[in-house]
């Protein structure tokens, strides 16, 4: 791997850390610095989308886990931010806890259940693991709407309160980013941390050969079935901050369409990349708000019925085509192209 000039690696602790260099350090303070002055220059609109990408920040990396890291495929990652989502306001709403104490309890819900769907990659892989959990994606949100309305709402939309911390309200969009960000900036660190643990090695063994991990003593069964635990723990942690965000929940937001946004999201920044996966987020959620900015223009060039089919099927079209290019042109997503741009600059201005 290439190292910045002058920079060596004499012991295991050197090769595995993450800022080698002091201007590394500077570059990451003042990009934190940078990121906390952030409301005060932008404006509403972008910042609300700046805590939509911060809260699938939060989501993608649990996807990172599960599918990048251990290869294990998740079809149900929408319905287990639900999970998350719903917990959390059922035990706001309903008992009174407080968002900081519901929150906790809600993420850890939302993780059991993932290791209960997560139990068929104990017998199965591949595509049949994918339809295992896209039964997770049918049943929990039929789970929601059917059984005890009365205390999830059904198909209705029940409001959520602000967190409060020693008298601060995260009422606001501006309030809420510091909120979102800081679970972003932990989520993100938490997991490039685990990925070079011996959890992460053990993951990666499993997901290039998991016969050959076995082989070398490493416990699969145990290893996929903890994938699946903490890719829920931060889904459910992320369906917190998307109720936090909105303000209210909506089984809608957990729907289908969700589970394959992510692991778009996942397919375009690149497999098994950190940076790759928040890039892979900025990229789609850009996309998403420029595929419905261009929808209604497009459409006026068309019959009102036919028009309106146009309107609002814009965005998966550009979303399927967008993966597709990915698929053939660049399957190592945009970590990839951020990879050949560090050798480029670090070699700069010498060819080789």
């Amino acid at each position: 791997m290439w190292r910045p000039c002058g920079t060596f690696d004499d012991t295991y602790e050197k090769d595995v850390t993450i800022m080698r260099t002091a201007a590394q350090w500077a570059v990451t303070i003042a990009g934190l610095v940078l990121l906390g002055l952030l409301p005060f220059l932008l404006g509403g609109g972008l910042i609300t989308t700046l805590n939509l990408i911060g809260v699938s920040v939060v989501s993608i990396m649990g996807l990172h886990i599960l599918t990048g890291l251990t290869g294990q495929i998740s079809l149900g990652h929408g319905a287990f931010m639900g999970v998350g989502a719903y917990a959390m306001m059922m035990l706001m709403n309903l008992t009174g806890f407080s968002f900081w104490l519901a929150m906790p309890l809600a993420v850890l819900t939302s993780g059991l259940v993932g290791l209960f769907f997560g139990l068929p990659s104990l017998r199965i892989k591949g595509f049949y693991l994918a339809m295992a959990t896209l039964a997770a994606q049918f049943i929990i949100p039929w789970t929601i709407i059917n059984v005890r309305p009365d205390l999830t709402g059904g198909t209705s939309t029940l409001t959520v309160d602000a967190p409060n911390l020693f008298g601060f309200a995260f009422s606001s969009q501006q309030r809420i980013f510091y909120l979102v960000m800081a679970f972003a900036v932990i989520s993100v660190i938490l997991a490039r941390n685990l990925q070079r643990s011996k959890v992460g090695r053990a993951f990666v063994a499993i997901r290039d050969n998991d016969l050959a991990a076995e082989i070398m003593g490493v416990e699969i069964f145990r290893y996929k079935l903890l994938a699946f635990f903490i890719c829920s723990l931060y889904s459910g942690l992320g369906g917190c901050l998307l109720a936090v965000w909105m303000g209210a929940v909506n089984v809608d937001s957990f729907l289908l369409h969700e589970s394959i946004w992510y692991l778009g999201m996942i397919i375009v920044g690149g497999l098994g990349s950190v940076p790759g996966a928040v890039f892979g987020v900025v990229f789609i959620r850009f996309l998403e708000i420029v595929s419905q900015s261009i929808g209604p223009p497009i459409a006026g060039f068309f019959p009102d019925a036919i028009g309106a089919a146009v309107k609002s099927g814009i965005s998966p079209f550009i979303f399927g085509l967008v993966i597709l290019l990915f698929l053939a042109y660049e399957p190592r997503g945009l970590a990839h192209r951020w990879e050949i741009f560090k050798h480029f600059y670090r070699r700069w201005p010498f060819s080789h």
